[in-house]
């Protein structure tokens, strides 16, 4: 980790006290459906992007949702968290994704195709991992947004796109010009925030599941295997997706809900 970009890690603002109340219910033990559906309901605005986000075709519900105890008894406490962490998070950050020669609503369509292809393949068979593989899904990109502002200040975006269009591997085009990657940046902003050490292992190692906690490998594996379908622009392709799959035969995964998963994902 460069000290450029931890100094702007430390100097992020705290997460709001919605987000706080969130977590304090997720990892409580002893809290119930309904004391996620209370806390979310207090924020109008958090509740309306919650439904806006789980209402995507992406999820192939043949119904419309439109209450919050509705999207938790569909999908989760897990899941939902995911969506409203994810509306959180990305309000504490300016976004211009120009190096990656993408834009903002590319951007939000990667991390929202990344977490619908998560979903659809996991809520299941794996359904024990999505209250770490929901957030992860949504949030393990969010590194970019200060490696981004890191490309820019040395003045090195020509740099970065010679770099992706030589390599044509994100994560090592990162390494080579900014000294980092997305999975290490994104970790370490979670771990800054205080999320839970299994979300920040995940997120670290979603790129090299081997070096996981024996107890988080299969759910690096899983975000691996999606970070690998869904590119950077948010476009499934058939490369892709076949590099995906030689990792789901690797890791001993499902592939008959994958397969499923990604004809709601295309």
């Amino acid at each position: 980790m460069t000290e450029d970009i931890l100094k702007k890690i430390k100097q992020l603002p705290p997460l709001p006290e919605s987000a706080m109340q969130i977590e304090a219910v997720y990892q409580d033990a002893d809290s119930s459906f309904n004391d996620m559906v209370v806390i979310l309901e207090k924020d109008p605005l958090l509740t309306a992007d919650i439904l806006k986000a789980a209402n995507s075709p992406l999820y192939g519900f043949s119904r419309e949702i439109n209450a919050i105890s509705q999207a938790v008894g569909l999908f989760g406490m897990g899941t939902v968290r995911g969506f409203a962490l994810a509306s959180i998070v990305k309000k504490s950050f300016v976004l211009d994704l120009s190096p990656y020669l993408i834009n903002n609503d590319m951007f939000s369509l990667l991390s929202k195709k990344q977490h619908g292809l998560m979903v659809s393949w996991c809520i299941k068979k794996e359904n024990k991992l999505l209250g770490l593989l929901s957030p992860a899904a949504f949030l393990c990109e969010i590194g970019k947004v200060l490696i981004s502002q890191q490309i820019m200040s040395l003045e090195k975006q020509e740099d970065f796109k010679t770099a992706l269009a030589e390599l044509h591997d994100v994560e090592a085009a990162e390494k080579e010009v900014a000294g980092v990657d997305t999975p290490e940046v994104s970790a370490t902003i979670f771990e800054h925030w205080r999320f839970e050490e299994g979300l920040v292992d995940v997120i670290r190692n979603c790129h090299n599941p081997e070096n996981a906690k024996e107890e988080n490998k299969r759910a690096a594996q899983i975000l691996h295997v999606v970070r690998t379908a869904v590119p950077i622009n948010g476009v499934l392709t058939d490369e892709s997706v076949i590099a995906a799959k030689e990792l789901i035969e690797t890791y001993s995964l499902d592939m008959e809900s994958f397969d499923k998963a990604i004809e709601n994902a295309r």
